[in-house]
């Protein structure tokens, strides 16, 4: 179980896109770019995809996501930060 004092911090890659990601102790809350993921990605399926990895492990609502992305367009940017969660 998560402590107050974790953190993690990963890099994703996908196509020409970077995104690094911070994983803290939270309450589900996800940004992007210091924007609420929702208003950043626009599309509910990029949003989906970003969500993936911690619905598939069931800590969707354990951590908080803060990550910065630039590169390519919004579905790589997506991608990126999802390989950055998982």
């Amino acid at each position: 179980m998560a402590t107050d004092t974790m953190k993690y911090y990963s890099t994703g890659r996908r196509k020409s896109a970077v995104a690094r990601v911070w994983l803290m102790p939270g309450e589900g809350k996800i940004t992007i770019n210091r924007r609420d993921a929702e208003q950043y990605l626009t599309r509910r399926t990029n949003l989906a995809q970003v969500e993936q990895p911690l619905v598939a492990t069931d800590t969707r609502e354990i951590y908080d996501i803060w990550a910065t992305a630039k590169g390519g367009g919004l579905s790589g940017q997506a991608g990126a930060v999802r390989l950055g969660i998982s």
